[in-house]
């Protein structure tokens, strides 16, 4: 699907269907050895990804996960939460869940709502940051899906970015505080690292450079809500383009390295990027970069917890869904938008990577 047929084709009627249905969506992960090689197949098509990049990645899930990674697992048990929470107080919705890259596939989950009667799904992405590949890419995504079940395949519509809420900041100052930190530990914030072009194009086409924007607003807001003066910095992980195209820098781990020579001896790591302890935060984190920092005299690197399924956090998803409900169209990026969702034009894919 091209970036025009896409923007040609993200509109709704002025009369929509009430909404009648939550879709969860998600990345995606395989849950045994012998999902891992297709799995990694649907992540790393028409990406140019290295193959000896895609070879070690695989080695990660079979050595250290056994094939099975951890984020489908904590998508049943948010679906389970929101679940809960939703029966507790309402609305009356159920929720459905679909991946992008592994089973339940998007196109699985929207045939069962059509085949279940749904006509309009609110859908909450377990991506809290604007770029294409954390929010347009979804977006493709579903509409994909739906033109693969045809007719009757229920409209789609994402709730607002969530990353600035109460819900998401609150839970993650919580859990950075949770690991004790010192009083001049420094707090490391790491996301995703894309490429440099996707970064800048990030956001509606009037606004550059959304996604690390973003992030670094979501960052300060962590840290005022921890109270005084914490020095931090913003950097990345889990690169995996060619290494002749630009991403975004620093890597995690030359970064806690770069710190202790600076005299810092106490870091605190926040996956204020990611959602849940999925593969990426526990082998890049836990693994990779303390094994960078492992020999470095007297130099500690701490891990704080993502949000998961904190009840705050599942709250504040039930209550944007109340929002929505209520007809709120409240801007996705700050600027005015119809139905609460990003302009035509917003996150452009980036070019792909020549060879």
């Amino acid at each position: 699907m091209t970036a025009a047929t896409y923007d040609d084709i993200d509109t709704r009627p002025l009369q929509a269907p009430p909404v009648d249905a939550l879709l969860l969506v998600s990345f995606g992960g395989p849950e045994a050895p012998e999902h891992v090689l297709p799995f990694m197949q649907n992540v790393t098509r028409g990406r140019g990804i290295p193959q000896a990049r895609l070879e070690e990645v695989s080695r990660h899930y079979l050595e250290v996960f056994g094939g099975v990674s951890p984020i489908n697992a904590q998508a049943r048990a948010l679906k389970a939460a929101l679940e809960a929470e939703l029966a507790a107080s309402g609305p009356d919705l159920p929720v459905y869940w679909g991946n992008r890259n592994w089973h339940p596939f998007l196109a699985e989950a929207v045939a069962q709502m059509r085949d279940d009667g749904r006509r309009h799904a609110l859908a909450v992405v377990t991506s809290a940051f604007p770029s294409y590949s954390g929010c347009r890419q979804y977006r493709e995504d579903w509409w994909r899906a739906r033109a693969e079940v045809g007719p009757g395949a229920p409209l789609i519509s994402k709730l607002r970015h969530y990353w600035p809420e109460e819900g998401f900041l609150g839970p993650m100052a919580r859990n950075v505080a949770a690991t004790s930190p010192s009083p001049d530990a420094r707090l490391v914030f790491t996301a995703h690292s894309i490429p440099l072009s996707m970064a800048d194009s990030s956001g509606p086409p009037e606004v550059s450079g959304a996604y690390v924007s973003a992030l670094r607003t979501a960052a300060a807001g962590v840290v005022a809500r921890l109270g005084g003066d914490r020095e931090w910095d913003l950097v990345f992980q889990s690169r995996s383009g060619p290494p002749h195209v630009p991403w975004l820098e620093p890597d995690v781990g030359d970064h806690l390295v770069a710190l202790h020579a600076s005299g810092v001896r106490e870091a605190v790591m926040v996956p204020i990027g990611f959602t849940s302890d999925h593969v990426e935060v526990l082998y890049d984190l836990d693994l990779q970069a303390q094994e960078q920092v492992a020999d470095l005299d007297g130099f500690t690197a701490k891990r704080a917890a993502t949000v998961g399924t904190d009840p705050q956090f599942v709250r504040m998803l039930r209550d944007l869904v109340v929002e929505r409900l209520a007809g709120e169209e409240l801007p996705s990026h700050g600027a005015p938008t119809t139905y609460d969702r990003c302009p035509v034009g917003c996150c452009p894919p980036a070019a792909r990577p020549s060879r």
